[in-house]
């Protein structure tokens, strides 16, 4: 499992590296989404539901909109703090500058991907050592590589949510629809408020 980490973490900094719009961007986060589902089912990982339709579903989708609503607002305020407002601004150029219809689909590949990795085989691997807590620490210390300080808090916080909604419905099914719920409605509406600023101030942050 450390070898997946670790392979996952180089590529995973790699694709941010690229140029947004590029092929090699596509391809690369492509690609990182399936180490993660690789390691997932090499670990002998199970995509297990957890609760009924409620903790499965209903209550996911809830708290997506929450988590949406919360980011939302804090991409309002971090606009006017520079270098928050430049790292978004650097995450969002992928979308902006490129297919945002690609760039969705890539997401949520790798949302799926992550949460079978790090939600599944990595927390199942832990048993009851603190599997929240680890699987949220190696998933930011993952998307720190990055080096991009905003997709950094974001893995800490929306981490901890997916942790905790792992233990509370027993399964991947729950933190996976809300990881793609909340991706989704990020990519979709939050990208319009750097997308007006034209691609040259994004390039320049």
């Amino acid at each position: 499992m450390a070898a997946t980490w670790c392979a996952g973490t180089a590529l995973l900094r790699r694709s941010l590296a690229t140029e947004p719009g590029s092929r090699e961007f596509y391809v690369s986060t492509a690609v990182v989404a399936g180490v993660w589902g690789t390691g997932h089912a090499v670990a002998g990982g199970e995509a297990r539901p957890g609760g009924g339709l409620r903790h499965s579903v209903v209550t996911p989708l809830a708290v997506s909109a929450g988590a949406f609503a919360t980011f939302y607002g804090g991409a309002l305020v971090a606009r006017r703090i520079p270098p928050l407002d430049a790292a978004i601004g650097r995450v969002l150029a992928y979308a902006v500058e490129g297919d945002t219809r690609l760039v969705l689909v890539t997401t949520l590949a790798n949302g799926v991907g992550e949460e079978l990795f790090f939600r599944g085989a990595w927390y199942d691997a832990l048993g009851g050592r603190h599997p929240v807590l680890s699987s949220t620490l190696a998933h930011a210390a993952s998307t720190s590589a990055t080096g991009n300080p905003a997709l950094t808090l974001a893995a800490v916080v929306m981490g901890g949510l997916f942790g905790l909604q792992r233990r509370s419905s027993g399964g991947v099914v729950a933190p996976a629809i809300t990881h793609l719920t909340w991706s989704a409605l990020m990519v979709r509406f939050v990208t319009p408020l750097y997308r007006r600023r034209g691609r040259g101030e994004l390039a320049a942050g």
